[in-house]
């Protein structure tokens, strides 16, 4: 019988010998944190748990600052290269964002709004070894207004600044969103460096473009881990390898229109129970107009359903078109022509669309901690919604350890 754990952290961990005797025991963590060196040990454990969470070598490290914590996910970084900060101080005032960085990092000593927090008061004088922080950015967003420095929330921009140049620390992340040259000009200026630009889908299964302004050496882009959306979804199938960004309003949900035309808020295809038995899998609504008739999307896996002999009043056969290089994919041959069903390798781009009702869904608060390489259920100390919200605006992790990895330990 197994039994559930809290959190079990192994040192010199070896080949996981730890973890095969709480296998033995029938006791499962929560999660396992691995310190080891040696690759072909961690080649060994990684085989046999491939869930554990490795963490390399693991050493102290000062002070450090966070602005604009959020959910905590410079610590999750921290964590995940085996860094030991000597004390961990956040300044963040959305509670439920606390609330899930409390329940991760109950050590962490949080500072409330960013405004208080002066050096060397707070820190009683200490030194910092790394202030880090994703200031809001709402008014930089090409999806926002742009309003830049007349936006009161991109204005916190200036309390980095502030923080920055009263603690002096040993190392600095500021992380924003691609903006205009001229949003750029004012911060380089103000930071002393240019932005390093990279996308998270080098590193996870979603299309996330943000600028990095540090003074840590970063000599390369992270390593391409070739992780798609397939390998993150819980069920269900998408049209694409990788999201469209996860924002902070993505609890809202979307529909086929947003989503095939503005390229947003990223859906997830489901197959119907009755039709499975068929072996025709229902994957989610067309929203074209005209009848009902020819509204399904169909799993490739599946068998086609009969192509309709009628043509015209969009009573055609209509073909779910998987995005593919500049091809952004959508809904085709609304206009009657279906593109061509090729014995080529990429014939399975095209998902056949016919009668019905079809069922999409919004990702899952876990997919959407995966597309942001943050530990499933991490999040999961408050409601689906703050989940959301949270995620949108967090960082994605594993692009703050490839920048913080430049750091000397």
């Amino acid at each position: 019988m197994e039994h559930n754990f809290g959190n079990v952290v192994s040192l010199f961990d070896g080949m996981s010998c730890a973890r095969i005797a709480l296998q033995r025991m029938g006791i499962v963590p929560k999660r396992y944190f691995a310190s080891e060196i040696d690759k072909y040990a961690i080649t060994v454990a990684k085989a046999n748990f491939p869930d554990t969470i490795h963490v390399g070598n693991v050493r102290n490290f000062g002070n450090v600052v966070s602005l604009f914590d959020g959910m905590s996910c410079a610590r999750i970084a921290l964590q995940r290269m085996g860094i030991v900060p000597k004390r961990y101080f956040a300044s963040e005032i959305d509670k439920y964002a606390i609330t899930v960085a409390k329940a991760n990092f109950p050590d962490t000593i949080h500072v409330g709004n960013v405004r208080n927090v002066i050096w060397p008061e707070i820190f009683d004088g200490e030194p910092i070894d790394l202030l880090i922080g994703g200031s809001p950015c709402q008014g930089f967003s090409f999806a926002g207004g742009q309003l830049a420095f007349d936006d009161p929330r991109s204005k916190l921009f200036f309390e980095f600044v502030r923080v920055l140049k009263e603690c002096k620390p040993k190392y600095f992340l500021l992380e924003n969103v691609n903006m205009k040259q001229e949003f750029q000009d004012v911060i380089n200026e103000q930071l002393g460096c240019r932005p390093v630009d990279i996308n998270s889908n080098i590193v996870s299964a979603q299309n996330r473009r943000r600028l990095y302004w540090t003074n840590i050496p970063v000599r390369s882009l992270p390593e391409n881990k070739r992780i798609y959306l397939r390998d993150v979804l819980e069920d269900g199938f998408t049209d694409r390898d990788k999201a469209h960004c996860v924002d902070a309003n993505y609890f809202k949900g979307g529909n086929l229109k947003s989503y095939f035309e503005k390229h947003r808020r990223q859906l997830v295809f489901d197959f119907a129970e009755e039709e499975e038995a068929e072996g025709t899998m229902l994957a989610g609504h067309a929203d074209l107009k005209g009848h009902d008739y020819n509204r399904r999307v169909y799993h490739p896996d599946g068998k086609a359903p009969t192509l309709a002999a009628a043509s015209g009043g969009n009573l055609e056969p209509k073909i779910l078109q998987i995005a593919r290089g500049a091809n952004k994919g959508g809904i085709r041959a609304e206009d009657g022509k279906v593109p061509s069903m090729t014995s080529s390798s990429w014939e399975h781009n095209n998902l056949l669309v016919d009668v019905d009702d079809l069922k999409w869904r919004k990702l899952t608060p876990v997919e959407c901690e995966r597309l942001q390489t943050v530990p499933d259920n991490y999040t999961a100390h408050v409601s689906d919604t703050q989940r959301y919200r949270m995620l949108g605006n967090g960082f994605t992790v594993d692009v703050i350890c490839h920048l913080l990895g430049g750091m000397d330990r």
